[in-house]
């Protein structure tokens, strides 16, 4: 299989790409019909992160889903400790349903990268192309976001000194392990200060189940990487990357933080687009 090959988003916003640097005009005119995307949140976030990716979007005329997963976000209240990444996963298939979407770009950030899979598997005959946003890539040995110790069936003992602090001992706490620098530059004040009003607590069995697929998962279905190459504080590693550095993949390097969605709304606006009609299998319109 044919290799596809390493975009840096400086090298595209030089080559003049049609939705590259163009704002709305670009995003609206890149492709004949409108574009679907559905985009997934990750670990102590909701739909709301994507909110200025999803108002630039439906400016340029597409149409965008972005769900809020149990427990997080403002459903932060119906969280429970048997919710976990099956939930997930139903919330966003479900989502899908009731919004009768046909064909559609699925996008998902951090964490969420096992819960797109596992939408994937679902919903194969409906994704338009899979793109693992900054987000882990589950293939054998990493189905799950915390791996058992393949001897003793333990979780490491990172994860269960972290356990011992949850909340109600299953929700998860951001601020508890990681800093502000995790996810945008903590001299961004209004940003710094949106996160710690809509960060909320997050069920620990997505973390901790594990991902069953009976249908190839992401495979097939084009999948994409966006690696967020400006992050400072502990960037994505070739653990969260996986197989996407490898054949069949269109692999991107974003100039961005973590949350590039809330840092470079517009560059992800226009770079989601152009995943959507690029690489293998790139189909004229939706």
């Amino acid at each position: 299989m044919k290799r596809e090959p390493v975009i840096n988003r400086r090298q595209l916003i030089r080559s003049g790409a049609a939705v590259v640097g163009s704002g709305l005009l670009g995003l609206s005119q890149a492709r004949q019909r409108p574009l679907s995307f559905v985009l997934v949140h990750g670990t102590w976030h909701g739909g709301w992160v994507w909110r200025d990716v999803a108002a630039l979007l439906r400016e340029a005329g597409h149409r965008v889903l972005t769900p809020t997963c149990t427990g997080c976000g403002e459903r932060e209240h119906l969280s429970r400790a048997d919710v976990g990444l099956d939930t997930h996963i139903r919330d966003v298939a479900e989502a899908i349903r009731f919004a009768e979407l046909d064909r559609f770009v699925l996008v998902g950030h951090s964490f969420s990268g096992l819960t797109i899979t596992g939408v994937a598997d679902r919903l194969r005959s409906q994704v338009e192309r899979i793109v693992f946003f900054d987000a882990l890539v589950p293939r054998p040995g990493r189905m799950s976001a915390v791996v058992r110790d393949s001897a003793s069936g333990e979780y490491p003992d990172w994860w269960r000194e972290r356990a011992a602090r949850f909340i109600d001992g299953y929700r998860m706490v951001f601020w508890e392990d990681y800093p502000i620098e995790m996810l945008v530059p903590p001299e961004n004040a209004a940003l710094v200060a949106r996160l710690e009003r809509l960060i909320t607590t997050h069920p620990a069995r997505q973390w901790t189940d594990e991902l069953a697929i009976d249908n190839g998962g992401w495979e097939g279905l084009r999948p994409a990487y966006v690696h967020c190459v400006g992050q400072r504080h502990r960037p994505s590693s070739d653990l969260m990357v996986g197989p996407a550095r490898g054949p069949g993949w269109r692999f991107v390097e974003l100039d961005a933080p973590r949350n590039a969605m809330m840092t470079h709304p517009q560059e992800v606006a226009e770079l989601l687009v152009e995943l959507a009609g690029t690489g293998p299998g790139a189909q004229a319109s939706l």
